[in-house]
């Protein structure tokens, strides 16, 4: 059973909400957001491995290579130019296709490899946690969350802490979930931003309860707007002061037992309403 957790805006608490739920429903924590992970510095995990993730790049003979020209004219990502006297590759803009080889008359190009990112693997007692870590200036991800999302444990729940808003990378984590937990606040930008949410787990057709975090009972944003939907709460966090100084801190929530109630709850919601 795969939780993906995810919010239409970064900033929500969501990173909060999945490793609190992760350690109270004793869930593997898989922290999908790979450009900004940060999941790790609440669970602290143990015993971490290291798994270096590739990806396949054309690499040119350039002795052999004839300038013909036909791999920069098929290459629809601009990833190949043809110079002078050489072909020059833009290894970043490469998408690993292989259109380029099948395009070259002369054998002159091959595969070769190059490191995007590693995913890294701990644990927390029983609990099996996981991220993956882009690195600095790569501009292509998906690889890196194939990775890390094949061959979870299909008999336990795992938490998928997904990327912020409804981009590819979203669409990608929400495809290895069976439901989905969205998390918002009560703000009019919480509101825009949690409507495209909605449409795209809709669209993909994933059951979905909601979590509002920065809960005031005065604030009317999305009152309206739930009941509209028919969209389930399976929970609220409160607004204070005392979590975001907590979450400064690389603090669990769950240690105090206020938090820790409120969280008990929303663990039965989720229960009780969507699984």
């Amino acid at each position: 059973m795969n939780i993906a957790v995810l919010s239409g805006k970064g900033g929500t608490g969501k990173t909060t909400i999945s490793t609190n739920l992760a350690l109270l429903l004793k869930a593997n924590y898989i922290d999908c957001d790979v450009e900004e992970p940060n999941g790790f510095i609440f669970l602290k995990p143990e015993y971490i491995t290291k798994q270096y993730v590739e990806v396949e790049i054309p690499e040119i003979d350039e002795e052999n290579c004839t300038l013909c020209g036909r791999c920069v004219e098929i290459c629809k990502f601009n990833a190949l130019a043809k110079a002078k006297d050489k072909i020059i590759l833009f290894d970043k803009l490469c998408h690993s296709c292989g259109a380029c080889i099948l395009a070259c008359p002369i054998d002159a190009i091959k595969f070769t490899k190059r490191t995007i990112g590693v995913i890294e693997q701990g644990k927390k007692g029983e609990i099996l946690l996981k991220r993956g870590l882009l690195n600095i200036g790569e501009p292509i991800s998906v690889p890196i969350l194939k990775e890390l999302l094949k061959d979870l444990p299909e008999e336990e729940i795992n938490l998928l802490d997904s990327p912020p808003g409804t981009s590819c990378n979203v669409v990608n984590v929400l495809n290895y979930a069976d439901i989905a937990i969205l998390v918002t606040e009560p703000t009019a930008f919480g509101l825009h931003d949690l409507k495209m949410a909605v449409e795209l787990v809709k669209r993909l057709n994933i059951p979905f309860g909601l979590i509002i975090n920065k809960y005031d009972e005065n604030n009317l944003y999305l009152k309206e707007y739930i009941e509209e939907e028919g969209i389930k709460i399976v929970g609220y966090l409160p607004y204070k002061k005392e979590i975001a100084e907590a979450y400064s801190k690389g603090k669990i929530l769950i240690e105090e037992k206020e938090y820790k109630d409120a969280f008990k709850n929303i663990a039965n919601n989720i229960k009780e309403v969507l699984l």
